[in-house]
């Protein structure tokens, strides 16, 4: 039997930030939702001890990244692997795997960008900060082949 938050097949993000060196990071993110149509915004739910939580406490912008069953390959290295750990900027460069859209690297063959502000946050309430952001602009690539929650079960990536 699936716990309550896996019963609902959900879309699977990547976000991008960047540190104080200019760095990029990417993690996976499931605890995301749009809500506020105007002005467009959404909460994303960081986990405390990420290289993502310390780069949102330095910086006001990212990148949300709605990925396509063609990066499931990537969300091992960049979901299970801290960016402490794994120089996630490097690992992407090296291997090819980023494309420049409106000046920031992005991963190639996502369905879609959201270019996000920093608005707010809410820290200090379970494991995760919830973070709420402006969207600054947007691009859809595809809305076809999302990658989802339930590809990653049905492919052993979540147990």
């Amino acid at each position: 039997m699936k716990r309550p938050w896996n019963i609902i097949d959900l879309p699977i993000y990547s976000l991008q930030t960047t540190d104080k060196k200019g760095n990029i990071n990417m993690n996976i993110c499931t605890y995301v939702s749009a809500i506020s149509i105007k002005p467009k915004m959404y909460s994303i739910a960081i986990d405390y001890n990420t290289k993502t939580f310390e780069n949102l406490e330095n910086s006001s912008e990212a990148i949300l990244q709605i990925l396509s069953f063609d990066n499931m390959k990537l969300v091992r290295d960049l979901g299970k692997k801290s960016g402490y750990k794994l120089n996630k900027n490097n690992y992407l460069m090296n291997n090819d795997l980023l494309s420049n859209w409106k000046g920031s690297e992005v991963l190639k063959n996502v369905c879609a960008c959201l270019k996000l502000k920093k608005n707010s946050s809410v820290t200090h309430h379970g494991d995760h900060a919830i973070y709420f952001f402006d969207v600054i602009t947007y691009k859809t690539f595809s809305d076809h082949n999302i990658l989802t929650f339930q590809d990653l079960v049905n492919n052993k990536i979540i147990l």
